[in-house]
């Protein structure tokens, strides 16, 4: 890996934790013939077109389209407001708190570059209500994410905005709204031919959790002033190496490989990733979505039953060091922990010496909150190993675009490895869209008449409520 991101693999072997609870080299060389070939027939499908995400880095037109674009919104408008949900919307928090300043929209207009960003991820009206509260419609642009046109989170939050901002934009409303969808169908991209509305489109076959790297994420990071071209080199770096037939020499792969030998042979099913660093919080959050959508799955790819997946958790450190680490230390084995440590965080805050007579305080005086940070970090590092339990770190040489675009995209590279390796569809999710056809016939959707008989006939069995 680059020098400025690598992946300490070393206390997640048995040598480190013990063999009960630690993966054994033997484990990783019997499943050398597997992974070469599922990584073969991965570069396959990427060779043949169908795994578009991989080669999002070079797609230079699309970014210089989004750069434009953005360059001119950024004097134009104070907010802007995404209006989608899940994979149309972590990535976008995600870039936010780790590539601008925290607390960005609280920040004054003239501490700030660019439009204050707004995500509400939710159907929750009051949190809706409260950004149209404080974003004017005058001087906001709303992004519109979906790639079908059909969510129907989005699609209602964007009726909900566009009564406000005709009534006070009249014909001109259409100039404070873009689009982010399907290159050819859909709702948003029938109203973006017929009433003239900027648009940009999500390459066909990019899921939504794998599309931090389409407009999807691009155009939200460039109107915040945040290089799009760092981040893309970052990704091309890494894309280097995520076909690398060599376990040691490919983060993805070992990402992947060890953290399905800690949940199928040791049952460690729940994996905790926990950054040093509020920045990095957002995209352990964005993670959450990436490994619990595309591995846990009812069926594998032959159509057997088998209910698998592993539970992932974000942490943040040192926050939960004092509020879940005695649960990780002392409560079950059943967890495996990725580490997030900045090498250099990129303010700094130093302690002063008010008091040197009192020496349980005094110690501190002189000091660095980055330093206090950075040996917390290690010292929870320490403890999990000394506990049995399995835990790997990425280091980052700093914050930056490169390094956290590089990061996301060894980690959904790693997505595909272990859909492999748990043998299910890792680009798919039928639980999601089971939820989302009971929605539709709740809300009266055309089509789903049935659907919606079958829940009222539910609902007419006597409740339980205590």
């Amino acid at each position: 890996m680059s020098r400025r991101l690598q992946l300490d693999i070393t206390r997640m072997f048995a040598d480190a934790v013990g063999k009960d609870f630690g993966v054994s080299r033997d484990e990783v060389d019997a499943l050398e013939p597997r992974l070469k070939a599922l990584l073969q027939g991965l570069e396959a499908k990427r060779k043949g077109g169908t795994l578009p995400f991989y080669d999002l880095c070079d797609a230079e037109d699309r970014f210089s389209r989004i750069e434009d674009y953005a360059a001119k919104a950024r004097t134009k408008f104070k907010n802007v407001v995404v209006l989608g949900i899940g994979g149309s919307a972590l990535g976008a928090v995600a870039l936010r708190e780790a590539l601008k300043p925290l607390h960005w929209n609280e920040l004054p207009d003239d501490k700030r570059d660019a439009p204050r960003l707004f995500v509400p991820d939710n159907s929750d009206p009051e949190l809706l209500a409260a950004i149209m509260d404080i974003c004017p419609p005058e001087e906001t642009l709303y992004n519109i994410i979906t790639k079908s046109g059909t969510t129907g989170e989005t699609m209602a939050a964007f009726l909900a905005i566009l009564t406000p901002l005709k009534e006070a934009l009249g014909d001109k409303y259409r100039e404070h709204l873009v689009f982010t969808t399907d290159p050819a169908k859909g709702n948003l991209r029938e109203l973006s031919r017929t009433e003239g509305i900027t648009s940009f489109t999500i390459p066909p076959g990019v899921g939504g959790r794998f599309s931090i790297f389409t407009p999807v994420g691009l155009l939200p990071a460039a109107l915040l002033g945040i290089d799009i071209r760092k981040m893309m080199s970052g990704v091309a770096e890494q894309r280097e190496r995520i076909f690398n037939r060599n376990f040691d020499e490919n983060p993805s792969v070992a990402y992947a490989t060890l953290q399905f030998l800690s949940n199928s042979v040791r049952g460690q099913n729940i994996h905790v990733m926990m950054p040093y660093s509020n920045a990095m919080f957002r995209t352990a959050d964005w993670f959450r979505q990436l490994w619990a959508e595309s591995l846990g799955k009812r069926n594998n790819l032959k159509g057997d039953t088998v209910f698998t997946g592993p539970t992932p958790v974000a942490a943040l450190g040192a926050t939960d060091q004092h509020s879940q680490v005695q649960l990780y230390v002392e409560g079950p084995n059943d967890k495996t922990f990725t580490f997030i440590f900045p090498k250099h965080y990129r303010r700094k805050v130093k302690s002063g010496k008010h008091f040197p007579d009192m020496e349980a305080i005094d110690y501190l005086a002189g000091k660095g909150m980055d330093e206090l940070i950075i040996a917390e970090g290690k010292a929870t590092q320490r403890a999990l190993t000394s506990a049995h339990r399995p835990n790997m770190a990425f280091i980052m040489e700093e914050i930056a675009e490169d390094t956290v675009a590089g990061l996301m995209y060894i980690l959904e590279a790693a997505t595909l490895v272990a859909g492999g390796l748990y043998e299910v569809n890792p680009l798919d999710q039928p639980g999601v869209e089971a939820g989302k056809i009971a929605t539709y016939a709740l809300l009266g959707k055309s089509g789903y008449e049935e659907e919606r008989a079958t829940i009222q006939k539910e609902d007419e069995r006597e409740a339980r409520i205590i």
